[in-house]
């Protein structure tokens, strides 16, 4: 067995630590010694690399600076929420971020709008497109930092690189003429490299009014709003409904969801 230990141990001196735990666990499966050395080998490398592409996407979606995580299926299609499933999956593909289109998701606060938005990053970063997620007062506070610091040019950079750039929670906290000047330019080029993906408590025909300056809030929402997908929750907190779950059951209204495209 003195030659088994070295194999195992050279592989993982190679960084191939789950082939190397693959190969022990073949070891211990007489069944899989029937097969031929191509098969086991197969496997053997099958593992390595889906072990690999695992830890890229934790890696990516880490990197993207998400609060939680979600998959597609953690989404509430109750058929009384009305909530479109196949339209959600088409969104899940990431095809309207090949296409540099924006999507507005809406609702109020724990209805999902998270559990929609995170999924589909997901499967963005299984394509290897590369996101970046900010809480809208965050990056605010970012840009005033970096106005201050002399960074801002990097910023920008950042804010329209990637193919896609989360903005979550928009209309919650103010927005500064300096902020609305630099989304302004960050939208505008984003127009050619990607796409927006907009969560908010508000419906968009109040977003003129979070601007101080009109005359930048037409270019940007211009920009932004007519070339988006829009996704509309309605009703109750998600995080209501599951706490009722746990008390007595009485009466509520079940929320919906009404989809539109630009």
């Amino acid at each position: 067995m003195s030659g088994v230990h070295q194999t195992i141990s050279r592989l993982r001196e190679l960084r191939l630590t789950s082939m190397a735990e693959a190969y022990s666990v073949q070891l211990q499966q007489p069944k899989l010694h029937q097969l031929s050395f191509d098969d086991r080998f197969g496997l053997l490398v099958e593992h390595e690399a889906s072990e690999r592409d695992s830890k890229k996407l934790k890696r990516l979606v880490r990197s993207a600076g998400f609060p939680e995580s979600a998959s597609l299926e953690d989404a509430d299609y109750r058929a009384s929420r009305d909530i479109d499933k196949g339209f959600i999956a088409s969104l899940a593909s990431c095809e309207w971020i090949r296409q540099q289109l924006n999507l507005i998701v809406l609702g109020a606060t724990g209805s999902e709008r998270h559990g929609l938005h995170v999924p589909s990053v997901l499967r963005l970063a299984d394509s290897v497109l590369p996101a970046t997620f900010f809480r809208a007062s965050d990056l605010y506070q970012e840009i005033a930092v970096a106005s201050h610091d002399g960074s801002l040019p990097k910023l920008k950079a950042g804010l329209i690189k990637p193919s896609l750039l989360i903005i979550d929670d928009f209309g919650l906290s103010e927005i500064s003429s300096q902020a609305a000047q630099v989304l302004l330019d960050v939208v505008d080029r984003r127009m050619r490299t990607g796409s927006l993906l907009i969560t908010s408590q508000f419906p968009t025909d109040q977003w003129h009014g979070f601007f101080p300056d009109p005359t930048l809030a037409d270019a940007i929402l211009d920009r932004v709003v007519h070339q988006a997908h829009r996704i509309t929750l309605k009703g109750e907190s998600m995080r209501k409904l599951q706490a009722k779950r746990k008390m007595p059951p009485r009466d509520h209204v079940a929320g919906t969801m009404s989809v539109t495209s630009a």
